[in-house]
């Protein structure tokens, strides 16, 4: 049990020292995050923009055609009036002229719809490139001003990630859970020391008792106001013994 505190406080120093590591790049990592995720958003809108002009187009052009093949229709039905031999004929004739011509002028509304909606759609296309070009360069900027950072404390970062992980190769799975548990709930402080009888994490008073059973190194024990857990004096000084 006395490795097993060892080992979780030893992981909570090298989570510490990276956590300030993290801090020293303030908020451009998850400026970074935010920039790309917008970037990624608004290519994904022009993609849809421009698939939609695409279409508007497409289904102009349809329309067009359409109205070509009517018109040739129509021009025939014009030349077979004069060889109707019956009213029957001639109505049927006249309602198929009527059906055409509708059909073009219904064909020509949408056409102009359509024109519409492409050049809108153009347009907007012009808009978001600009806005993509705004944003790409903005993206880069704060890129290179956190690659400069991260250069700075690559060499200690990539050490304590070394060490880390000879840390959790140690821990069982479960009590690993309950570390990344309890860091998560608490801020990043899982595992605290006791100071002068008190929690070292939210500093309520442990029971005298419990501080005896504590320095005993038996089992784990955990706060029980804040629920992180708890360690004495003897296992802060092993974990902080190299190896």
């Amino acid at each position: 049990m006395k490795s097993k505190l060892q080992y979780l406080y030893a992981l909570q120093l090298i989570d510490t020292s990276l956590d300030e590591l993290q801090q020293q790049k303030g908020d451009l990592p998850a400026e970074v995050q935010k920039l790309e995720k917008e970037l990624a958003d608004q290519r994904q809108h022009h993609d849809a923009v421009e698939q939609a002009m695409r279409q508007a187009f497409t289904q102009r052009d349809n329309a067009d055609s359409e109205i070509v093949g009517l018109r040739q229709r129509l021009e025939k039905y014009k030349s077979q009036q004069f060889a109707v031999r019956s009213n029957r004929e001639y109505d049927a004739l006249t309602r198929e002229m009527d059906a055409a011509s509708e059909a073009i002028t219904r064909l020509e509304k949408e056409m102009e719809q359509l024109e519409t909606q492409a050049a809108n759609a153009r347009t907007e296309l012009a808009e978001i490139d600009l806005r993509l070009e705004a944003a790409k360069a903005h993206l880069e900027e704060k890129r290179v001003a956190l690659a400069e950072i991260s250069k700075l404390t690559e060499d200690e970062e990539l050490q304590f990630q070394h060490e880390r992980q000879k840390a959790v190769a140690r821990i069982s799975k479960p009590d690993l859970a309950a570390y990344e548990r309890i860091r998560k709930a608490k801020k990043g402080m899982a595992v605290v020391p006791v100071k002068k009888g008190a929690c070292g994490g939210c500093h309520n008073r442990v029971p005298p008792q419990k501080l005896l059973e504590l320095r005993q190194n038996e089992r784990m024990y955990t706060c029980e106001r804040c629920g992180r857990i708890i360690v004495s004096d003897e296992i802060v000084e092993l974990a902080a013994k190299p190896g």
